[in-house]
């Protein structure tokens, strides 16, 4: 359908405006003429209604064709103006034309005038809104740029990529006229691409709720081949999702690795190179400013991170001095008490923590053995609970697990409702328990409470957990020391029926009295007992039958019992026993029931040393409990060890168990070298220094 041209015809002269109209539209079907019979009225009709052209005659009253073009020109400079006129003249024509019309013709007979006056009108105008629609292409075009420009500013100060994201599917929505828009963002964690943003004309294609996942149509091919696509009918291409039925032709741009930006027109082969160009320009500014946002995100969690490290570091720092006091504290302190007081203390004493407090193992359930920073109140309330004391609970599992706990936030933590008081009143949340222990014994745990949510970080936790080694070792050092001075022991008699016991099992295996002479231990995972069977009993088999006893040997035969050498491996009962510090003075067992004697340190609570034997051994019983009195033979026996080597302490404690010092001999020194896994000269050298120590500590040093 051509489009409708409307043309004014201006002459004064009656009725020949009508005329020239009516003749221009038999000449063109898209000339619509409108007439006016001067100036004046013309330009009141052309206020009304659009025109595309004006024909105006010269010769007007009161105002000429010429000053009629003048008015025109002065709000429309490019309208087509053609002047038709009865007056012809070069003069009038040459002015005419530096007047500015668009065409001069000169009136005349006959109607091939009306054909080429219909002529020049039509190429007037046909130039005339070529010229214009170049025009507002151009102002359109510089109207986008502009958009463009302001995007990009806009785009580069967004702080987030969903932002970006948003920005960007607005500007292609302002600046393309299209029915789909929308972006989506690359999730590397779920492989997929999830919607980040979409225009309101697109709200099906921009469901937040539907991901586009690996092989998923054209948005993820398009994706991850990293190059942009422009499909002129999208029902022409296979596996096509109902959802981008919205759109017949789509382009799709790739957005480097964080997503893609999908652009859908309604019309087939909806888009020009201009549309294409500024969705690739878009896509490019979009994908910088994605770039960047990236690059910030990570410097300010770069920062963040540093920040916490150094945040963490400056805690570190002053936690390590703190424990460089207390360590300090400690090793001045005497007594276990003063070790407690002392790490409690300076604990308490800083502006880090608000309060601490040690519990002891030797109770059940643990309790408050020294506190600082705290009242008693608090103290008595955690004694009140008992069992359900969240304290204890953490205390026990501190040393079941014999590792630093913590609780992060006692105000959520499970079981610790009952103290949201206390927490609230005292101004902690974070608690927590260290063990200490050295390598045989668990001494308690140390309770430091601190305010704020999980305030206790890794490295915080580990050096904690180091000072509960120091200070395990430091209570066991003290222990010893005073144990020592203090001389006397507490003797122990158990009955053990468990089949677990070696010497129950052998007593079994026998049907006859089995005695253990005497233990020597070879480190943490090996240890030889001499134990004693009658004469003819025959324990050869056990080192291939037993996976518990390693190497078996004769070491002596008499007439009515025989000596053997068993080397096995750690068991529970022994473990117990090193633990502690307690020493076998005899064990006997007879059909499966060992009656056991311990030496026990008098710093040894009794009652835990049996619940841990009970662990391992169900129903060991107390038979006896006896006191000992410090003398100078025990004082003797503690000097002598403390001046042998544990080479010549276990060549001297194999020779005397072993009946190397009887007479007549019942072993030999390359019996016991093969028992304790040595060469005989090397063994007879352990054994002669042992025995020069003991002379000289007998005749020379114990006796000053």
């Amino acid at each position: 359908m051509v489009e409708s041209i409307t043309v004014l015809v201006v002459d004064n002269e009656p009725g020949y405006a009508e005329l020239v109209g009516a003749m221009l539209e038999r000449e063109r079907e898209s000339i619509v003429a409108v007439a006016a019979t001067d100036a004046a009225e013309a330009l009141g009709i052309r206020a009304k209604r659009d025109v595309d052209c004006i024909v105006s005659d010269y010769e007007m009253p009161e105002m000429t064709g010429f000053e009629l073009l003048e008015r025109v020109r002065e709000r429309e400079p490019k309208l087509p103006f053609v002047l038709f006129t009865g007056r012809g003249s070069e003069e009038l024509a040459s002015e005419a034309i530096a007047a500015g019309v668009t065409q001069y013709l000169q009136k005349g007979n006959g109607t091939e005038q009306y054909a080429l006056l219909a002529n020049q009108i039509t190429n007037a105008v046909s130039q005339y809104r070529a010229e214009t629609e170049l025009r507002e292409s151009e102002r359109r075009y510089e109207r986008t740029l502009t958009t463009l420009h302001e995007t990009t500013r806009d785009l580069m100060r967004a702080e987030t990529k969903r932002e970006i994201y948003r920005v960007a599917t607005d500007t292609a929505t302002e600046i393309l006229d299209v029915q789909v828009v929308a972006a989506y963002a690359f999730e590397p964690a779920d492989g997929v691409l999830e919607h980040a943003a979409s225009t309101g004309a697109s709200p099906a294609f921009g469901d937040p709720d539907v991901a586009i996942g690996r092989n998923d149509g054209l948005v993820w091919d398009v994706f991850s081949a990293g190059e942009s696509a422009y499909y002129e009918d999208v029902m022409r291409e296979d596996d096509v999702e109902a959802v981008q039925q919205l759109s017949r032709s789509e382009l799709i741009v790739p957005l480097g690795t964080h997503g893609v930006l999908v652009v859908g027109s309604g019309a087939v082969d909806g888009f020009d190179e201009t549309m294409i160009e500024l969705v690739h320009v878009l896509g490019a500014n979009a994908e910088a400013a994605l770039d960047r946002a990236e690059r910030e995100q990570l410097l300010r969690e770069h920062d963040r991170t540093l920040a916490r490290q150094n945040e963490e570091l400056t805690r570190l720092n002053r936690v390590n001095e703190i424990v460089r006091e207390i360590n300090h504290g400690v090793a001045q302190a005497t007594t276990r008490d003063a070790i407690e007081t002392t790490i409690c203390d300076r604990l308490a004493g800083t502006d880090r923590y608000r309060f601490a407090w040690i519990a002891s193992s030797d109770a059940e359930p643990p309790e408050p053995t020294s506190w600082a920073g705290v009242d008693a109140a608090y103290i008595d309330r955690i004694r009140d609970d008992g069992d359900d004391a969240p304290e204890g609970r953490l205390v026990r599992e501190t040393l079941d697990t014999e590792r630093v706990c913590v609780v992060e936030n006692v105000l959520e933590a499970d079981g610790w409702d009952r103290r949201r008081t206390e927490a609230l009143t005292y101004g902690y949340q974070t608690v927590l328990a260290v063990p200490l222990a050295d390598d045989e014994r668990r001494y308690g745990a140390l309770l430091v409470h601190a305010d704020g949510v999980n305030a206790i970080g890794d490295g915080e936790r580990e050096v904690f957990a180091e000072l509960g080694e120091t200070i395990g070792h430091a209570i066991r050092s003290v222990e010893r020391t005073r144990a020592t001075r203090a001389g006397g022991t507490i003797e122990l008699e158990l009955a053990c029926d468990n089949s677990r016991l070696l010497l129950n099992r052998l007593s079994e295996r026998l049907e006859k009295p089995v005695s253990v002479a005497g233990v020597v231990e070879r480190g943490a995972d090996e240890t030889i007992a001499f134990v004693s069977v009658p004469a003819g009993a025959d324990l050869a088999a056990l080192e291939s039958e037993w996976a518990s006893v390693e190497r078996l040997s004769v070491i002596s035969e008499g007439e009515d019992e025989t000596l053997f050498e068993l080397t096995v491996t750690s068991t529970p009962l022994l473990d117990v026993l090193r633990t502690y510090d307690v020493r076998v003075r005899a064990a006997t067992s007879r059909a499966g029931t060992a009656t056991i004697t311990l030496e026990v340190p008098r710093r040894v609570g009794a009652r835990s040393l049996i619940e841990s034997i009970r662990d391992g051994f169900p129903g060991t019983e107390l038979e006896a409990r006896r006191e000992t009195t410090s003398t100078p033979a025990r004082r003797f026996d503690t000097q002598l060890e403390e001046r042998l080597t544990d080479k010549q302490f276990q060549a001297l404690q194999a020779a005397y168990y072993s009946g190397f010092f009887e007479w007549p001999r019942e072993s030999t020194g390359e019996d016991l070298a093969d028992a304790l896994g040595v060469s005989p000269p090397t063994y007879h050298y352990h054994l002669r220094a042992a025995e020069r120590k003991l002379v000289t500590l007998s005749f020379d040093g114990f006796s000053n």
